[in-house]
């Protein structure tokens, strides 16, 4: 989990194969009750959602628009990598050691995260790991001159350590008219290798339904958690219906998914979809989603990356285990 708490995937599901079966009102007509009560919730259910013989097996997901898979649990880097000490970049380092190690690849950092772009490049750097990683950023501007957001895009470069970067978002929608032009130039030039926006409110949900509806992304980034669910009505869906990846943020909801389950045992019936940990329970709720790619918490010990990486192996939760997960987090809502 984030660093305050700790939280193992079954079989890929196929967005193509999901939207095959449909996602509606004519859902019921052509599946099983139990499929399409499955498919509401974004899983199969339990005899397709989970292979015995598939448990410990990296879960992994495909770029919509390029095919191109990646592990389905990375790292934040907001806040925790805000940080200057070599005390304090000490355990950041362990952490991004082992992260791919254990399978994990995406990384997703901003230039308003204060010495988070710095510290990544640096460490990841002095690893030699850059090639084993997918690095994620963002860019953002007021009013329409693009030139502001390129000097920011080229600092992240030098900041980052890095002549690519995998993914360039638009921060929090912010000159998004502006900017897209500019990052699709750099993506046909190499630079960057796909376009992405961001948001964080539900306020800005209709902007960004627009925006899907009549950009071509390969990306976008909300926050999504078993408390926090508004993005799995219209957001998520139009995401599978479109062909855009999604990274998932704040999974744990700032804590707010543990505060309920604190002293409390993990349920046996976790075991069910291989999780062991409250970290592992939440994340594997949000993947079960078949529209999530990645989801991407704060991470910068190497017990919760460990905890973490272990989210993206195994089985993943059916229909029934999300309404008892949401059910425990119901009660602080």
């Amino acid at each position: 989990m984030s660093d305050t708490f700790r939280p193992q995937s079954s079989a890929n599901f196929s967005r193509r194969a999901v939207l095959k079966l449909g996602i509606g009102a004519g859902l019921a007509a052509i599946v099983t009750p139990a499929v399409a009560e499955a498919l509401r919730h974004g899983v199969l259910p339990p005899v397709v959602a989970r292979d015995e013989a598939a448990q410990g097996v990296l879960i992994a997901r495909a770029i919509p628009s390029s095919g191109e898979k990646l592990p389905v649990v990375g790292i934040g880097t907001a806040r925790r990598y805000d940080v200057s000490t070599a005390e304090e970049k000490a355990p950041l380092r362990e952490t991004l050691r082992e992260f791919p190690k254990l399978g994990g690849k995406v990384i997703d950092t901003a230039p308003g995260y204060g010495q988070a772009e710095v510290v990544t490049g640096e460490l990841v750097s002095e690893l030699g790991i850059r090639e084993r990683l997918f690095l994620a950023t963002k860019v953002s501007i007021r009013g329409t001159d693009a030139a502001p957001g390129v000097a920011q895009m080229e600092e992240s470069f030098r900041r980052l350590k890095t002549a690519r970067i995998d993914l360039m978002q638009v921060w929090n929608l912010q000159g998004t008219s502006t900017l897209l032009p500019v990052l699709r130039e750099m993506k046909a030039a190499g630079r960057i290798r796909y376009v992405g926006v961001t948001t964080s409110s539900d306020q800005q949900y209709p902007i960004l339904e627009q925006l899907m509806q009549s950009e071509t992304l390969d990306f976008i980034q909300i926050d999504y958690a078993a408390d926090n669910r508004n993005a799995a009505e219209r957001v998520l869906p139009l995401a599978c219906e479109k062909g855009i990846g999604v990274l998932v943020n704040l999974p744990f909801g700032r804590t707010r998914v543990f505060q309920n389950v604190l002293q409390t045992p993990v349920p046996e019936w976790a075991k069910e979809f291989d999780a062991s940990s409250w970290a592992q329970i939440f994340l594997k709720y949000i993947v079960a989603n078949p529209a999530v790619t990645c989801v991407i918490p704060g991470t910068a010990q190497v017990k919760y990356v460990n905890d973490n990486t272990a989210g993206m192996r195994g089985g993943l939760p059916t229909a029934e285990h999300l309404k008892r997960i949401e059910a425990l987090v119901q009660r602080s809502m």
